[in-house]
């Protein structure tokens, strides 16, 4: 086995839960994963997590990552951020060949105008990531 596929495995194997958020004093857990048909072809996943961002986080990036699995082609993955009931942040990101996706996010900045470092996310959130996967029933 190559050393790329050694790391593919090991990625896989990390990620296999199907979320990640780095860096590691940002924590994520997963709460709940539904499936809703669109057709016969098609159905909707939807997770509901939870992060948070610590008020001493020190690092600038937070990651939201998802493991290789079937998603239907053409289709992006939609990550939302609640900070309770209110929207703060939405993405799109595209799924990679083996249906792996990541989205890189600020969770520290600097401002320039004042020269100290703002928090951008901190303390709980909700996170929603929708993916549209092919259906795997013949509900419709």
């Amino acid at each position: 086995m190559s050393s790329k596929s050694n790391v593919l495995l090991i990625a896989s194997i990390m990620t296999v839960f199907g979320i990640m958020v780095i860096p590691g004093d940002i924590s994520a857990e997963s709460n709940q994963i539904t499936v809703t048909p669109i057709n016969e072809e098609i159905s909707l996943e939807k997770t509901i997590t939870t992060m948070n961002v610590p008020e001493d986080n020190k690092l600038p990036w937070g990651t939201v990552v998802g493991d290789a699995s079937d998603v239907a082609e053409r289709y992006p993955v939609i990550i939302q951020f609640y900070k309770g009931e209110d929207p703060v942040h939405f993405a799109q990101v595209d799924a990679k060949g083996d249906g792996s996706y990541e989205y890189k996010f600020r969770v520290r900045s600097l401002d320039s105008n004042s020269g100290e470092f703002v928090n951008i996310f901190e303390g709980d959130y909700t996170v929603k990531i929708y993916k549209v996967i092919p259906s795997t029933n013949d509900l419709v």
